[in-house]
């Protein structure tokens, strides 16, 4: 019954109306539609949110980020996220405003929706002194660890990428003068050497955006713990207590809420500048590079059950990493052995052939 009522709705002319209508206009309306993005983002470093609206927000931060890390994962060469520099920009933009909107309802309502007293709840656990200590250890790791090396990276990439492009445009050229290529295939390498400048002079300036990222969100936990005890004590009268346990676990679910979008992404961008151009996904040659050898697979599976049978280490967790890395060395040697007899047998064949 449900079924058929969704099948008359469905084919009702009016739906079907509506829906050639809108469906032509976002298809060719896309430049409209991210203008009206770039423009919500910016303001609501201004606009006063709602808290149900700032879970939504919060909410589509983090999956945004958790979409950005998986896209960097299963590319192939940097150049198959050449918009990375400017999504990293809109996203950067988009939790700053975020910042801005949980700091108004902290500190003006003591309420900043469900997700944010949510992720101070879980962390702190009526501890204080370890959420902000988790909180700290977090922004060292995004900030001194991954945002620090992904800058190196993406400032040493742009300097060899701009110093070998003149030699690699006089290659093109020779290989076109010397009949290798033809003039489309010329022009398609041209271009793309033009976009990995681009894209590499880019990510150096983009890396910046990370870091300013990681000490805004400082900044603003910091100003927000202060704040909120300042609005607490000396405005709303509340016990020293009261203030702590209220505006602490805000700002510390808000700080969490911040870094934890803002890890993913400076992760995602150290494996753009780190991702070479490779013919399979970075899945495909990490396990074809790590599992393809087995005698390193043996030898640190001997040393793992060397470290268990030492005196006051626990044996059961390195012994099962052991017996793990060994059966992968013993799976591998038995594939090489196959492989090679394999390719010894088709030697053989191809040499009884006539000729």
């Amino acid at each position: 019954m449900a079924k058929n009522r969704q099948l008359a709705i469905m084919n009702n002319p009016t739906v079907s109306k509506v829906k050639d209508t809108v469906g032509p206009i976002a298809k060719n309306n896309k430049d409209i539609l991210l203008a009206g993005g770039i423009l919500m983002v910016i303001g609501l470093l201004i606009i006063p949110l709602p808290p149900f609206m700032l879970d939504m927000f919060l909410a589509l931060s983090l999956g945004i980020s958790v979409l950005i890390l998986l896209i960097s994962v299963y590319m192939r060469a940097p150049l198959e996220f050449s918009s990375f520099p400017t999504v990293l920009l809109i996203s950067t933009l988009f939790r700053l405003g975020l910042n801005v909107a949980s700091t108004r309802l902290i500190l003006g309502e003591a309420h900043a929706g469900n997700i944010i007293e949510a992720f101070g709840t879980f962390v702190i656990k009526g501890n204080y002194v370890v959420g902000v200590i988790i909180f700290i250890i977090l922004l060292v790791i995004n900030f001194i660890v991954v945002i620090k090396g992904s800058t190196r990276i993406a400032e040493v990439s742009a300097r060899f990428t701009l110093d070998a492009l003149p030699g690699k445009q006089m290659s093109i050229d020779a290989d076109l003068n010397a009949g290798y290529i033809d003039e489309q295939t010329a022009r398609k390498r041209r271009d793309e050497l033009s976009r990995e400048s681009d894209f590499f002079g880019a990510m150096d300036g983009a890396a910046k955006f990370i870091k300013g990222d990681a000490i805004a969100g400082m900044i603003i936990t910091a100003v927000n713990i202060i704040g909120g005890f300042a609005i607490g004590i000396l405005q709303l009268d509340m016990p020293f207590a009261e203030a702590a346990a209220t505006y602490t676990i805000l700002t510390i679910g808000e700080g969490l809420v911040a870094q934890i979008p803002s890890l993913l992404v400076s992760v995602a961008g150290g494996l753009v500048v780190t991702r070479s151009a490779g013919t399979d996904n970075l899945d495909a040659e990490l396990t074809t590079q790590f599992a393809s050898k087995p005698k390193p697979l043996a030898i640190t599976a001997v040393g793992l059950i060397t470290v268990s049978l030492l005196p006051g280490f626990p044996f059961i967790p390195f012994f099962f990493l052991a017996m793990i890395l060994a059966g992968l060395a013993f799976y591998r040697y038995k594939k090489i052995k196959e492989e090679a007899e394999e390719a010894l047998v088709q030697e053989l064949q191809t040499a009884e052939e006539p000729k």
